[in-house]
């Protein structure tokens, strides 16, 4: 099971690099023809780690932040390309297994969301892809008076692949809101069992640069 395992994971990394790769030459094009309408986004996460095994009594969710860049590749009147560079800190989870011990999961990602992005009005929605990459890992384990903490990043898979769905409105100043739910589709722990998946809610303020 263990080759296998690291099989599929290597194919799964060796798929994300050539989609980045892709996604770099068609950006790198439509910079050059000046298609392309740049922006920044930051705002909070809320997660938590789900799959079969997940479900920990006492479990609670993690808050962090996001934060990064994006940018929006016209496709037509309404629709547009949206690939983006996110740092997301601080997801995981917590749980409190009794009254006075807690365990806290942190895990910090650079994500690259690939959004294909419906607007009207300054309404939109979005769908698509991300992948993510594992910067680290830690677990703080407070039981009484006394707090432990622990590097975990060997512990889980370098890297995570999933879906996002959002929606939000951008202002005709660039000024706007949105908000994204990600659920992640592969087990980034390295065992078969508990099996843990990236599950977390994004809400973000966004400036785009210009309104092209």
């Amino acid at each position: 099971m263990a080759p296998y395992l690291a099989t599929v994971g290597k194919s799964i990394t060796n798929f994300m690099k050539r989609v980045i790769l892709v996604f770099a030459v068609v950006l790198s094009s439509v910079i050059v023809n000046g298609q392309v309408n740049f922006g920044i986004k930051a705002g909070l996460n809320n997660s938590t780690l789900g799959g079969d095994g997940a479900d920990i009594s006492g479990k609670k969710s993690n808050t962090g932040f996001n934060v990064g860049v994006i940018a929006a590749i016209p496709l037509s009147t309404h629709f547009a390309f949206q690939p983006e560079i996110m740092y997301s800190a601080n997801q995981g989870m917590e749980f409190r297994p009794t009254t006075n011990s807690e365990t806290n999961y942190n895990l910090n990602y650079v994500n690259i969301p690939l959004m294909l992005k419906y607007k009207s009005m300054g309404f939109y929605g979005e769908a698509g892809p991300y992948f993510g990459f594992l910067t680290s890992g830690k677990v703080k384990t407070k039981t009484g008076s006394t707090t432990t903490e622990s590097d975990i990043k060997d512990s889980f898979d370098g890297t995570d692949m999933g879906v996002a769905l959002g929606t939000g409105y951008i202002m005709n100043s660039g000024l706007g809101f949105g908000v994204r739910y990600n659920m992640g589709l592969q087990n980034i722990y390295d065992a078969t069992s508990p099996e843990f998946k990236n599950r977390y809610w994004q809400v973000n303020l966004i400036y785009m640069f210009s309104k092209k």
